[in-house]
C-alpha cells in the first residue's frame, strides 16, 4: 500500500470522528506499522488537523468560534485514551466519581483514576491526570456504571452516607444498570453490599 494512501485513511478516519476526539497511535494500527502512523500523525500536527496533548496523545480539535479559540481537551477522555493505548481498565477514582455523576460539581484539580495497571501520573498544561493501582475486584469484570458507583460510595463514605445521596445515586441508574450493581457487587463489603441494595430498591 502506498504510503500516501496510509495518510488519506488515517486522516479519513479522524476527520469523520467527532470534533474533540481523543487518539492513540494504537487507534491506527490496523491501517498501517507504527513507524509509518507516527510519520502521518506528525504531519498531520504540522498542517493543524490534529495538534498533540502530549507525547503519543493527539485530539482532533473542537473550535469555540465565539471564544476565537480551541476548546480545552477532555481529561476524561485523554484518560480513556491512555487507558485504551495500555490495555488498563479504569474508573474514575472516589472525588473524581461523584464530578463524572453530577453529584459534585466541583472540577478536581487532578483527574485521578482507580486502575489495575501501574501507578502513573501524566500533566499537559494545568491539568495531572493520574492512576492509583487498586484491587481487581473493584473495577475489572464490572459495568463501566458499577464501577463508578462503587468509587462514588467509597467517595462519601459509611459515616457520610444519607438518604439524600442514596436517591441522588439511584436516580442516576436505569433498571437494567441497577440490575448489573446489584450483581456486581456481590462480593463487595458489607456496608457497600448494604448501600446498593437501598440505591437500588
Amino acid at each position: 500500500m502506498r504510503k500516501e494512501t496510509y495518510h488519506e485513511k488515517i486522516k479519513e478516519r479522524i476527520t469523520t470522528s467527532k470534533k474533540g476526539t481523543i487518539f492513540v497511535i494504537s487507534d491506527f494500527t490496523d491501517i498501517a506499522p507504527i513507524p509509518t502512523i507516527k510519520k502521518v500523525l506528525s504531519r498531520l500536527v504540522q498542517d493543524k488537523t490534529i495538534r498533540r496533548i502530549m507525547w503519543g496523545i493527539y485530539e482532533y480539535p473542537a473550535y469555540n468560534t465565539f471564544l476565537n479559540e480551541y476548546v480545552a481537551p477532555s481529561p476524561h477522555e485523554i484518560a480513556k485514551a491512555l487507558a485504551r493505548n495500555f490495555g488498563w481498565t479504569i474508573v474514575p477514582y472516589e472525588d473524581a466519581a461523584l464530578n463524572m455523576l453530577g453529584i459534585s460539581t466541583q472540577v478536581p484539580a487532578s483527574w485521578t483514576y482507580a486502575s489495575d495497571g501501574p501507578y502513573k501520573k501524566y500533566a499537559y498544561g494545568n491539568v495531572t491526570i493520574q492512576f492509583k493501582h487498586t484491587s481487581n475486584k473493584d473495577i475489572t469484570n464490572l459495568s463501566e456504571k458499577s464501577a463508578l458507583i462503587i468509587q462514588a460510595l467509597k467517595a462519601i463514605g459509611k459515616d457520610k452516607m444519607n438518604e439524600k445521596f442514596i436517591r441522588q445515586l439511584s436516580d442516576r441508574l436505569t433498571p437494567g444498570e441497577k440490575t448489573s450493581l446489584l450483581e456486581d457487587t456481590k462480593r463487595s463489603s458489607v456496608w457497600i453490599s448494604g448501600t446498593v441494595r437501598q440505591i437500588c430498591a
